[in-house]
């Protein structure tokens, strides 16, 4: 995860603006991504990124399993050779509570008020940055974060440290762990199987 504080010329010199991106901060993000991935996979080649039908950017003949998010002034990647990845970061805002409904069921509504941290907009927040992973990381779109995305249990390690256990549920079941991280302003959440 990178803190976004340099300039796009910083970015500039290391990663390429691979497509027109008019908006300022958005280009920022984009360049910040990459630069991730750079710094993740010296040598990543950039100029073989294609965006699938999805809108997952990928590389053709998936020599790399990648993903990126960005939120706010917050960049995040992971890049693996041999695994399926996903990765997410979000700010956590009071607007989280009023699409819950769309994305949480009622067990997982259950599991929330279980838990041992007691912040309804940072939980919820988690378990949508939680719902973003698996969705990037399943990546062939078509997906209903309610029904085909669940979180069944939530442990922490620590205040700020944890993980959900997940299951996608398209198709087949396929169960994966979830790391996350919170701090003060952002959570970040990631897999890779």
């Amino acid at each position: 995860m990178w803190h976004i504080q340099e300039s796009e010329h910083f970015f500039l010199q290391k990663v390429p603006l691979s497509r027109a991106i008019t908006h300022p901060h958005k280009r920022l993000q984009h360049l910040a991504g990459r630069y991730l991935l750079q710094h993740l996979y010296p040598g990543f080649p950039f100029h073989l990124i294609e965006i699938a039908d999805t809108r997952k950017p990928y590389v053709p003949g998936d020599p790399f399993h990648f993903s990126i998010s960005h939120c706010g002034n917050y960049a995040a990647a992971v890049v693996s050779t041999r695994n399926r990845v996903g990765i997410d970061v979000e700010t956590p805002t009071a607007r989280v509570l009023r699409i819950a409904h769309k994305f949480m069921s009622n067990d997982e509504e259950v599991l929330l008020t279980a838990s041992s941290l007691e912040d309804e907009v940072l939980l919820k927040t988690l378990f949508w940055s939680a719902k973003e992973t698996l969705f990037k990381w399943y990546s062939l779109g078509e997906v209903d974060f309610k029904e085909h995305l669940w979180l069944q249990g939530i442990q922490f390690y620590n205040n700020s440290i944890g993980q959900l256990g997940a299951t996608v549920r398209k198709n087949e079941d396929i169960d994966l762990q979830v790391p996350f991280v919170i701090w003060p302003d952002v959570v970040l959440t990631y897999t890779c199987s």
